[in-house]
């Protein structure tokens, strides 16, 4: 998921960007598509805009104060204007083709950010929230909501402070903003010769540029990135795009990492907390560092003689592959992902590449609809409208019991140079009942036009899982809706979603979305894929509980340079270290939002596993798909994370299937 960094001031968590506001339900909302030339005058119509809003604000009669429902009323109008102007910068400036429209989109994020900084230490409107007596359990939640936003950026300072805090906001904008551009705008090729592509499926060979000496040419997009790290036979060469990978960022990356983080222990000192993540957690789920170290200390136990176990299996394939001494034998990072692929072929007879045969790209996009549909009782109708590329495409979101449009979806799906590298989703506009407005979300992913593996279905279904919170919210306010939620809780329905990408109940669906006829997994395949999937799994979560614990000691009271920090953690790995290589300086995750609170990743799980339960064994029940987005989907931001699960599932919220996956348990 991809959030603003201005909006870390509306919500107490992390919020996807919303986008256009429009004063009738029945007119259809769309992104605009702006010009590199009207960005600036757009911005500045709609900072005037948003200040003659704040005067009117300050200026309500004294009679009229205390009516609650005027208040929030106003405020909820005043959030849909700021999001009229903020959509489309956040979405474009990460998407558009136009590298003149991505630059000039910057300037005016980082303006509205500091706008919002003002509007939160702004002591009337503070006065005007904190007056107002709520008549309900949602009016409740959004009082405490935006009081605790006006406190968080610094209403009760002193003036002295109240300005730093502005000068400490604008700076960590700019710093993300830079940090992104750094790695979405590095159009870096490295070369290597037929001998080094070895072993590399001929349809990514096809898909490589060649310099004059018929050399390949290969980036640091994923798409290019990832299957020669699992299928590039020549050791030498994945080193070589390893090393070159974590460093493409750096040496820049790493001081603007160790600029924000000194800035963020800064902001948390001006609040009199000892380190940002006592700043930051203290909203969340976790409510404490205390609580979330625990958790991680929890997941260590469970996970590190797996870990070290699967690893020990590697070195052995290894030196049985290559014919040599198992006591000469020394697994590498960059033989990690190569050897689980061969593991996987050698052991379960799963080939990643070849599955993509079994989920058309074309094919597994129109199930995913298929399947969102059924499950939540929604149809997708794609409509010809205008978008900002070619390969984009825009589909109506219609409830299947009243016929309403109630969202819209844009889904920009293939890789080009200069957009977001990665796969995310764009909440680009929040649902509010109050006044018939409807959501739009936009999923934004790199793949393979051809086929999916396993994995990237996987990735597909998650990032998916983010687009149906946001269309499928029907919140009250604007600042409750879609992924408005705790940062510790966003990730959970998302997460729920990828197990629809692992059973035959829903994978058996994929052939009937097929242009030209297409294998089916059948219960042979399917165990194949489950058995792979779970080699590997002590790995796959040791790596996000090095990540977790890198980001809780980068922002705990002791002041660390982040490659140190990272050397000595990486360090007591059991594979180590890599001399030389500078990894945090293309972790992005803590630069756009998850400062503090990448932990955040496993805690959702806990609450993903748990709410799949409440399928039980019958995973394409719409009967429970609906009760789902009545309790979950719906509900966005209105009530707490665990108050959410309590209300789809009856109790509260129990950790055992995510153990149970860690360890092979679950059935």
């Amino acid at each position: 998921m991809k959030s603003s960094t201005m909006l870390f001031f509306l919500a107490a968590a992390v919020s996807l960007s919303s986008l256009r506001s429009f004063a009738a339900a029945a007119e259809r909302p769309l992104i605009p598509i702006l010009a590199a030339d009207e960005i600036h005058s757009q911005c500045a119509r709609g900072l005037r805009d948003l200040r003659q809003r704040v005067h009117a604000f300050e200026n309500r009669p004294v009679a009229q104060a205390r009516d609650a429902k005027k208040i929030y009323a106003q405020w909820d109008a005043m959030q849909m204007a700021l999001e009229d102007v903020q959509g489309p910068m956040d979405l474009l400036s990460n998407v558009s083709p136009d590298a003149r429209v991505r630059a000039n989109a910057e300037p005016c994020l980082v303006k509205l950010n500091q706008f919002m900084t003002v509007v939160f230490q702004n002591k009337k409107l503070y006065q005007r929230i904190k007056a107002t007596k709520a008549s309900d359990a949602i009016e409740v939640k959004l009082r405490q909501d935006l009081l605790d936003n006006f406190e968080d950026t610094g209403v009760a300072l002193s003036r002295l402070r109240q300005e730093r805090m502005k000068a400490i906001s604008k700076r960590l904008d700019e710093v993300s903003q830079e940090f992104s551009r750094i790695l979405r705008d590095n159009n870096e090729k490295l070369t290597f010769s037929a001998e080094e592509m070895q072993g590399m499926p001929a349809d990514y060979l096809a898909k490589l540029k060649r310099d004059d000496k018929g050399h390949y040419l290969a980036g640091f997009s994923y798409p290019e990135f990832k299957p020669f790290m699992e299928y590039a036979d020549n050791s030498e060469a994945r080193r070589r795009y390893q090393f070159a990978f974590l460093n493409h960022g750096t040496p820049r990356n790493l001081s603007l990492l160790k600029e924000a983080t000194d800035l963020q222990r800064e902001m948390a000192g001006l609040f009199g907390f000892k380190s940002y993540a006592d700043y930051a957690i203290r909203r969340r789920m976790a409510s404490t560092p205390t609580k979330v170290n625990k958790f991680l200390d929890e997941v260590r136990v469970a996970v590190t003689s797996l870990e070290k176990k699967e690893l020990e299996e590697l070195r052995v394939l290894k030196a049985e592959s290559l014919k040599q001494p198992l006591a000469d034998t020394r697994l590498t990072r960059w033989d990690e992902a190569y050897w689980q692929q061969k593991m996987k072929q050698s052991r379960y007879a799963i080939d990643q590449n070849a599955l993509r045969k079994y989920f058309p790209t074309e094919a597994a996009v129109l199930w995913a609809l298929n399947v969102s549909g059924t499950l939540y009782g929604v149809e997708f109708k794609q409509i010809s409208v205008p978008v900002w590329h070619p390969d984009v495409r825009y589909f109506d979101v219609i409830d299947s019991a009243t016929h309403a449009q109630i969202g819209g979806i844009y889904l920009d799906l293939f890789p080009r140079e200069g957009k977001y590298g990665h796969a995310a989703a764009w909440g680009v506009r929040g649902v509010s009942t109050l006044v018939g407005r409807t959501p739009i979300s936009a999923l934004v992913t790199n793949f393979n036009r051809e086929g999916l593996d396993s994995n990237e279905l996987e990735t597909m279904v998650h990032e998916f899982g983010h687009v149906l919170h946001g269309v499928l919210s029907s919140t009250r306010y604007v600042r409750h809706a879609g992924t408005n939620v705790e940062l510790d809780f966003v990730e959970a329905p998302s997460q729920m979603f990828e197990e629809w990408a692992r059973r035959k109940e829903s994978l058996m669906l994929i052939p009937r979305f097929c242009k030209t006829p297409c294998p089916t997994v059948d219960d042979e395949l399917l165990g194949r894929l489950k058995a792979a999937h779970n080699f590997g799994r002590g790995i796959r979560y040791a790596r996000q509980l090095l990540y977790a614990t890198y980001d809780m000691k980068l922002h705990a009271e002791e002041i660390i340079d982040p490659m140190e920090a990272w050397q000595q953690l990486e360090g007591e790995t059991p594979l180590g270290y890599v001399a030389g290589t500078q990894f945090p300086g293309q972790f992005g995750h803590l630069m756009n939002g998850y400062a503090a609170g990448y932990y955040g990743y496993m805690w959702s799980e806990v609450l993903a596993l748990d709410m799949l339960s409440g399928y039980g064994d019958q995973l394409m029940n719409p009967d429970v798909g609906r009760q789902y987005r009545r309790a979950i989907l719906s509900r966005g931001g209105e009530l707490r994370g665990d108050d959410l699960v309590r209300g789809f599932l009856g109790r509260a919220p129990d950790s055992k299937a995510f153990f149970d996956e860690m360890m092979g348990r679950r059935l």
